[in-house]
């Protein structure tokens, strides 16, 4: 069975991005041979609005088959907005929050970002994973694309 990843608005830029494009292209490499399913949410559809024309075209490149979309749900807003009462993150993270909430009801196996204030941040993996089990859930898998790549051995 495929894993099923998550990934966020920041691992899209960083595709194009110079300091990110060297671990962010091999995820979309192996996104491309169909290794993962992807899940893409209404949260990443809406901050990709304003986003250039060459990530819209990326995103435009996935394939549906291996791609799951999510919407927002009541309770993914009550799960992202738990995580800001318990002050996991303040209050202008919501959408950083959202991200972690549908990752976690939709089963992911892993969210990735390149979100390190945020997301993929020791404490507050710790402080997200403490609420979702608080809640019922697994402990969701938050990594970097850095931690997607194939090493072969040689």
């Amino acid at each position: 069975m495929k894993q099923r990843i998550y990934i966020d608005t920041s691992v899209f830029g960083g595709f194009f991005d110079k300091e990110f494009a060297e671990h962010t292209i091999p995820l979309f490499e192996r996104i491309k041979n169909n290794e993962f399913t992807l899940l893409y949410s209404k949260v990443t559809e809406d901050e990709l609005e304003n986003a250039p024309k060459k990530v819209k075209e990326l995103v435009r490149g996935l394939s549906a088959e291996d791609t799951e979309f999510l919407e927002i749900t009541e309770e993914s807003i009550d799960l992202a907005n738990e995580y800001i009462a318990e002050k996991v993150v303040g209050q202008t993270s919501l959408a950083d929050c959202l991200h972690i909430a549908l990752a976690t009801i939709n089963l992911a196996d892993f969210l990735v970002s390149w979100n390190f204030k945020h997301i993929v941040n020791i404490q507050r993996i710790r402080g997200y994973n403490s609420i979702n089990i608080k809640n019922g859930y697994r402990q969701l898998e938050i990594r970097s694309p850095r931690e997607f790549e194939n090493y072969e051995d040689n």
